[in-house]
């Protein structure tokens, strides 16, 4: 029991960060363009509460891998839908990118002074799992598949018809993304391989404490 709340120590906040940042980001960028439906329903808010779904929080904790309730956005309310439709949902894997630099600054920072003590340990592994989980949400979530993000750039891009067809696959897309992720390559063909680029060219010698981090929270 002491492990399971050590491990949740290291995980909550940043998963939390991390979960809340990118519906936030969403919601923000939709309100600038013309849409307030997130911020009528109060997802405009740093609460993670308002943001987090059971299942996805669960198997992001259990398994490094997750999701959040998506923020609600009225497309036919924003200013241009089609070339804002990209914007709003490129805002949230931005802002999983820019967490994902902080996280590399402080861990490059701890790297720097050198100091050796158990408060500082925790944040170091804080930071390493904060900066593998958000480059994480980042990448799964720009996956062209509606409705990940990458989904909503795809049809923001394609033609009318094209895009059309693509929408067609939203209510059955979610379960295909799972389908893709736990029952195909795709995640050690595609996905981890991505991470881990990622992860080198952010952390650079500190990655070392990414894997200490990952050794430490999933015994990999």
């Amino acid at each position: 029991m002491e492990d399971f709340f050590a491990k949740l120590s290291i995980m909550l906040v940043p998963a939390l960060l991390a979960i809340t940042a990118h519906e936030v980001a969403h919601g923000l960028v939709a309100d600038h363009f013309g849409d307030p439906t997130a911020r009528l329903l109060g997802r405009l808010t740093i609460n993670p509460v308002k943001h987090l779904d059971l299942v996805g929080t669960i198997t992001l904790l259990i398994f490094g891998f997750g999701w959040a309730k998506p923020v609600p956005v009225t497309f036919s309310n924003l200013r241009n839908p089609r070339r804002d439709m990209i914007l709003v949902a490129l805002g949230g894997p931005i802002a999983n990118l820019l967490l994902a630099t902080l996280c590399a600054l402080g861990l490059h920072l701890l790297g720097m002074l050198s100091l050796q003590s158990r408060s500082l340990e925790a944040i170091s592994l804080m930071l390493g799992f904060g900066l593998y989980v958000n480059l994480l949400l980042a990448l799964f979530n720009l996956l062209p598949i509606p409705p990940l993000d990458g989904g909503r750039v795809l049809m923001g891009l394609l033609p009318p018809r094209q895009a059309y067809t693509l929408s067609r696959i939203e209510p059955f897309g979610f379960l295909l993304v799972i389908v893709l992720i736990y029952f195909t390559g795709l995640w050690k063909a595609v996905i981890a391989p991505m991470v881990n680029f990622l992860l080198v060219i952010f952390a650079g010698q500190q990655v070392v404490v990414v894997e200490q981090a990952m050794r430490f929270l999933f015994g990999r």
